[in-house]
Formats: C-alpha cells, sequence, structure tokens
C-alpha cells in the first residue's frame, strides 16, 4: 500500500526535529511529535524541545499536552495522537511523526486499542490502598487467578502493571491481555514511510549527545529542574523520571556540582540511545540514513525527499 504518513525516527541527538521540519516544509506537511517526555508543559530544555526557531514555521503537534504532574501514558498519546494525525490528512497534508519514543511510534502506526481508562473511579486509589495493606502479592495472587497470561509477562514487583491489570478487569469484565489479542488482530491503521537516522560510527553519535548536554546544562536545565520542584511538581511522577531531570534532581538534593550529575546524564544518554536503537532495528520495512562525523544536512534532505517523492508520499 501507499505510504499515507512519514516517520522520522532514531537515537536522541540524531537530528530528527531538524529533518522532520524540513520536511514538512517541503512536502506540504505538518510534524506530530512522538516524544515521552515534550508532551509535558514546562520541560523544555532536558527534553530538547524545539523552539519556535527550529519548527521553521510547521506546524508541530503532541507537544505541551500535559501537566508534568500527570502519569502520561502510550494509550492516552494514542487516543489523542490519532485525531490529529486524521485532522492532517483530512486537510490534504502529510503527517511527519517525529521522535525517539519507539513505543508510542509502533502504537501510533497500528492505530491499537487500549482497555478502558477511568482514572477518575476510584478503583485505583482502592487497589493501591490494598496494595499498601494487604501487600502486592496479594493483588499479584489475584492477577494470577483472573488473568494468568497478564501475571505470566507482569514481575510481582511491578506494582503500577499489577493494579492496571487487575483495574481493567474489575471495571471492564475483560482481562487486558483479552483487550490486547483484539486490538492486535486489526490491521494497521496507517501505512510508514520509515526513515531512521544514526552515524556511521557510535562515537560520533556520543559526541553528539556530550554536546547536547552541555548546551542544555549552560541554557538553565538545573534551573528549569528548581522550578518545576518549586511548584510542587513531585519527585516521584513520570515527567521527573525522565534523563535529566532525576538526577539533576538527586544532584540537587546532595549538593552536587552540575559537572558531576552532567557526567550522569551523558552515561545514560549514551545508555538510552542504544535501546533506541536496538528497538528502531527491529522493524524491517526501515529506511536508515548513516551520517558523516559532520552531518550533511542537505544530502539527507535530499535522500529522505527523494524517498517520499517515489513511494508516492505527497
Amino acid at each position: 500500500m501507499k505510504p499515507n504518513i512519514l516517520v522520522i525516527c532514531g537515537p536522541t541527538a540524531s537530528g530528527k526535529t531538524a529533518l522532520a521540519a524540513a520536511l514538512a516544509r517541503r512536502l506540504d506537511g505538518e510534524v506530530v511529535s512522538a516524544d515521552s517526555m515534550q508532551v509535558y508543559r514546562r520541560m523544555d530544555i532536558g527534553t530538547a524541545k524545539p523552539t519556535e526557531e527550529e519548527m521553521q514555521g510547521v506546524p508541530h503537534h503532541m507537544i505541551d499536552v500535559a501537566d508534568p504532574g500527570e502519569n502520561y501514558s502510550v494509550a492516552r498519546y494514542v487516543q489523542e495522537a490519532i485525531p490529529v494525525v486524521d485532522g492532517i490528512l483530512a486537510r490534504g497534508r502529510v503527517p511527519v511523526v517525529a521522535g525517539g519514543t519507539g513505543l508510542y511510534i509502533d502504537h501510533l502506526v497500528a492505530g491499537r486499542r487500549f482497555a478502558p481508562f477511568a482514572p477518575d473511579s476510584g478503583l485505583r486509589a482502592s487497589l493501591q490502598e490494598r496494595a499498601r495493606t494487604a501487600g502486592l502479592p496479594a493483588l499479584y495472587a489475584q492477577l494470577g487467578q483472573t488473568d494468568p497470561d497478564a501475571a505470566a509477562r507482569i514481575h510481582p514487583n511491578d506494582e503500577k502493571r499489577v493494579i492496571r491489570a487487575l483495574e481493567v478487569y474489575l471495571s471492564t469484565g475483560k482481562t487486558i491481555s483479552q483487550f490486547d489479542v483484539e486490538s492486535r488482530a486489526q490491521p494497521s491503521r496507517y501505512t510508514p514511510l520509515t526513515i531512521a537516522l544514526n552515524f556511521q560510527e557510535r562515537p560520533w553519535l556520543w559526541e553528539r549527545i556530550d554536546a547536547r548536554v552541555d548546551r542544555m546544562v549552560a541554557r538553565g536545565l538545573e534551573e528549569e529542574v528548581r522550578a518545576l520542584l518549586a511548584s510542587g511538581v513531585p519527585l516521584d511522577c513520570t515527567a521527573m523520571q525522565a534523563i535529566g531531570y532525576k538526577e539533576a534532581a538527586a544532584a540537587m538534593r546532595a549538593g552536587q556540582p552540575a559537572d558531576l550529575w552532567a557526567q550522569e546524564v551523558k552515561l545514560r544518554s549514551r545508555q538510552y540511545a542504544k535501546r533506541q536503537l536496538t528497538w528502531f532495528r527491529r522493524g524491517r520495512d526501515v529506511h536508515w540514513y548513516n551520517w558523516e562525523k559532520i552531518p550533511n544536512f542537505s544530502a539527507a534532505l535530499d535522500f529522505s525527499t527523494g524517498l517520499a517523492l517515489s513511494s508516492g508520499l505527497q
């Protein structure tokens, strides 16, 4: 089938933001971010959120759609991003999905249905209270009785996923495993043309990551973290577990200087980049573009544009 969306993916610091915006300009498109941390408002520096200049006048979606204290999820991302992509297509434009969160990209392309989510029902709070009083093993045993397939996949100490699986069953009468099977049986919602970015030599990517972290520190990442905490954002929320924020917050509590926690952020970012590469390399229909040490952006733009046009994506 002819592709109807363009996906730009790759590890952190590989140039996805710039290429996606430039391609959207060439192809009359709009960018849909697929970054699990750029969804949060007031988290700009540490997430490398694109500036107005970097957006190149192209509409960008799925950025700044949640408060840092919210527990954003892939299910919510897909629910909110599908109408955005469909709206771009309805306007006769090209959706350019760009980001490094492979889970978000895969589930958006599939248009996967998730089990109903009702965070205000009180059920989750009740299950969390049971975990505190009766202990998580009791909840895990209940899950083993109601949904043995989910229990086999979920670690007994993973409180969040155990509670979520029980929440689905108790609120719908259907197991989360049943929802997963039914969802995966559906055909994908979109047909993607996927271009993944990387560097020909691993040390070149590491240099890019290190330079990016240095820029974040210079731009005021520590002050950004301090402001988030001062506004009441809890340390244990999902947003504050993001690379850069977690390390900076811990170092601030310990009174460590920025040059120490910045090194930890560089290490964690490299480790994350390896995981991203592993994820994207699983795809068989991925067109890789590997940069030289000094990226030739014009060449990458021409390569990507030619690929898009020859695939009928316009």
